[in-house]
């Protein structure tokens, strides 16, 4: 599998930075590729650098307009008031120097892991880079200016032909990418994150299906607060295994947001490591089952950057790659040197330890709840395979 995955990577992704206290940080990725060195996983032979996406790929799913406002606005051109017009200069978007080119880049990334998988090139291909799921066609949202999923399944759908799956495991729901294709039939949309009740966005209901042709084809289990590792998981499990038989996928797209772990300070989820190292097992699965492997993978939110998100992103490049070395100790090298700069206690083994947290004292009822919505947000699916079998 080694010689078959690509991981989409150069060090100018990190020019992707709003400001040096703006909670989103791209300098998770040099931690993260640091992590896999150190454990001599990476081979710089898998290593693709990613490319710029042009201007017509970003009008794939981006308003000229936006786009050069954008521009304007990484060149100190842009008013405030006209700014906020595009959700940029806000406390969750600030305006930034070249931020058009920093993120064409991040779209370019994800292009790049497309078209390796799509023409053979690669089995899989990751890019830690990508993940901006918040993005609109005429707004930046929520740390995201360009939206990169979006972007890359409107070029599947008319470089490739092909019917995509997209599965979304950020805390926050995927908003953009589902209202990007809320009535397109050959794209389906997956998204498992907290309720909007207590977080951003505010939306992924169940009753978020899709309209028009697209009705049927948008599909979210928004778990509640304070969700553990086996209700999330078993949420998780039945909605990827469901949706994808129901709907078949040429590819998979898969949103890595390592946000709903108990240490992420902008979610209310208690999840551990434990599902960070399931999450790409069955995406893994799945790719192959219904795919012959096609398999892009992109990052996404995740916010603890020195504890949570360099394990959870190495252990997706270990799973692509079939490499076992992700259990037990972390490299003493990585966490030596790592340590005096984190300013938190960086953890020494892949997993958590067992008692992460004090007991969560509402478990059984959030398990219950959790169910349910599950149990409402898979039933099309489940009713129509029961009517199949009558």
């Amino acid at each position: 599998m080694k010689d078959r995955t690509a991981f989409i990577f150069s060090e100018e992704l990190l020019k992707y930075k709003f400001n040096s206290h703006h909670p989103f940080n791209q300098f998770r990725l040099k931690l993260t590729v640091d992590l896999l060195n150190k454990l001599n996983a990476l081979d710089p032979n898998q290593i693709v650098a990613p490319r710029m996406a042009s201007e017509e790929e970003l009008t794939l799913i981006h308003h000229p307009d936006f786009i050069e406002a954008v521009k304007k606005a990484g060149s100190g051109q842009l008013s405030k008031e006209i700014a906020e017009n595009y959700g940029l200069g806000t406390e969750d978007t600030p305006m930034f120097p070249n931020m058009h080119e920093a993120s064409s880049l991040l779209v370019g990334g994800t292009l790049t892991a497309v078209d390796y998988v799509m023409t053979g090139k690669a089995l899989h291909a990751l890019h830690l880079g990508g993940g901006l799921h918040h993005g609109f066609r005429g707004k930046a949202s929520g740390f995201c200016i360009y939206n990169d999923s979006s972007v890359a399944i409107k070029y599947l759908l008319e470089k490739y032909n092909a019917r995509v799956l997209y599965v979304d495991t950020d805390a926050h729901h995927g908003d953009g990418v589902q209202w990007s294709f809320y009535d397109e039939p050959n794209v389906c949309t997956l998204s498992i994150h907290e309720t909007g009740r207590y977080l951003f966005p505010g939306t992924g209901n169940i009753n978020e299906r899709g309209q028009g042709a697209g009705y049927g084809y948008s599909f979210n289990i928004p778990v509640d607060a304070f969700t553990e590792d086996e209700s999330w998981l078993y949420a998780y499990t039945h909605a990827f295994r469901e949706v994808a038989e129901f709907f078949k996928p040429d590819v998979i797209l898969t949103q890595n947001g390592a946000d709903a772990h108990y240490y992420d300070p902008l979610t209310h989820l208690s999840a551990t490591m434990n599902i960070y190292r399931e999450i790409p097992k069955l995406a893994h699965e799945m790719a192959h089952q219904y795919c012959s492997g096609r398999w892009i993978a992109v990052g996404g939110g995740g916010y603890d950057i020195w504890r949570v998100v360099p394990r959870a992103w190495a252990l997706i490049w270990l799973e692509m790659t079939e490499n076992p070395n992700c259990y037990g100790a972390l490299p003493h090298e990585w966490v030596d040197y790592w340590q005096k700069k984190a300013g938190v206690e960086l953890p020494k083994e892949w997993n958590d330890p067992k008692n992460l947290y004090p007991p969560i004292p509402r478990k059984e009822e959030i398990t219950e709840k959790n169910n349910l919505t599950l149990e409402k947000a898979l039933y099309p699916i489940r009713s129509q395979k029961k009517s199949e079998s009558i």
